[in-house]
């Protein structure tokens, strides 16, 4: 029996009770290997998420579906430095990241 995270997916649901992310430009903090980030991304109109741990990241890029590539920019940072200064962003998303 392999371990599921979430399984009832009510990360997803309990996410999409408080932010309408569809067409949003999503900023995630500590995005780590993208588990979360699949769950909403196909819904916003771009996502930026970084994470400061440069393996989860690295999975995270390879684990990407091919039609989020142009959606989802990775970026490997920490909190204490956002690296993104121009961009806007509509929802903030930190989740399990602390």
């Amino acid at each position: 029996m392999s371990l599921q995270k979430d399984p009832e997916n009510k990360e997803s649901k309990t996410l999409n009770r408080f932010a309408d992310v569809a067409n949003q430009t999503i900023l995630e903090v500590g995005c780590g290997e993208g588990r979360l980030t699949w769950k909403y991304a196909k819904h916003a109109k771009q996502v930026f998420a970084f994470d400061h741990d440069h393996d989860a990241l690295r999975i995270a890029r390879a684990d990407c579906p091919i039609d989020l590539h142009k959606q989802i920019h990775f970026a490997n940072a920490s909190a204490r430095y956002i690296p993104f200064s121009k961009e806007k962003f509509d929802i903030a998303i930190l989740a399990w990241s602390l």
